[in-house]
């Protein structure tokens, strides 16, 4: 049986990429914090939504 690739699972692991990236960018600190939060909470939502663990 080969295994199924879970959309929300890829969708968070995406989200999540981003907002480490986001922490990287060259922008000043508050943008950076913002956009970090914005990704990872979207990524949780989809974490929970798709029962990924």
């Amino acid at each position: 049986m080969k295994h199924a690739l879970i959309p929300s699972k890829i969708r968070a692991f995406a989200y999540r990429h981003m907002a480490l990236s986001a922490l990287r960018a060259n922008l000043p600190l508050s943008s950076r914090l913002a956009r970090y939060n914005a990704n990872i909470t979207i990524a949780r939502s989809l974490e929970a939504a798709g029962g990924v663990q």
